[in-house]
């Protein structure tokens, strides 16, 4: 299986996404340009996301393509046209994960319909959640309700601007 991480940016009240699966509030935060976010990238392999989370990086991110260096894998029960660089899968992502091989390492971007069943199966190994001082009131939430509690470890702090990073390991 592969090594499973998140890393993300929310709002202060938890949501990925605002009530209109748009990203405008995060990306004029002052501090973002000052998050490790290259390093990070840097480390994995395989991007997997939802739907919505590529619908919303696209169209806010304006990007032509999503992660062109990675290989990248869209969870979707549509049919939708995307970039030459996503593949869709229409299966449990959970047994993806898997079944990927031992020595990469998947970054899950999102969102919570699809975290949740990864969350709930303990298999992201390392956390790193940037929160931003603002609050959106309602949203795509990053934790959707849970049917079992994880506890994890506090790796470390840091403040990139008006970002605050919270580094978490399983």
């Amino acid at each position: 299986m592969a090594r499973a991480v998140f890393y993300g940016a929310i709002s202060l009240d938890g949501y990925l996404a605002d009530k209109e699966d748009r990203l405008e509030w995060l990306y004029g935060q002052e501090g973002g340009e000052l998050v490790p976010y290259d390093a990070f990238y840097q480390t994995i392999d395989y991007t997997i996301m939802g739907r919505r989370t590529y619908e919303a990086i696209k169209r806010d991110a304006e990007l032509e393509a999503i992660y062109p260096e990675k290989k990248n894998y869209l969870f979707t029960h549509s049919t939708i046209q995307v970039d030459d660089t996503m593949q869709l899968v229409n299966e449990d992502p959970v047994e993806f994960i898997k079944a990927l091989p031992a020595d990469k390492t998947v970054w899950i971007v999102g969102g919570g319909s699809l975290l949740k069943p990864v969350i709930e199966a303990g298999i992201i190994e390392e956390w790193w959640i940037q929160i931003v001082p603002i609050l959106l009131g309602e949203g795509v939430p990053l934790f959707l309700p849970q049917s079992n509690q994880q506890k994890l470890q506090l790796l470390e702090t840091e403040q990139f601007g008006q970002f605050a990073q919270l580094h978490l390991k399983k």
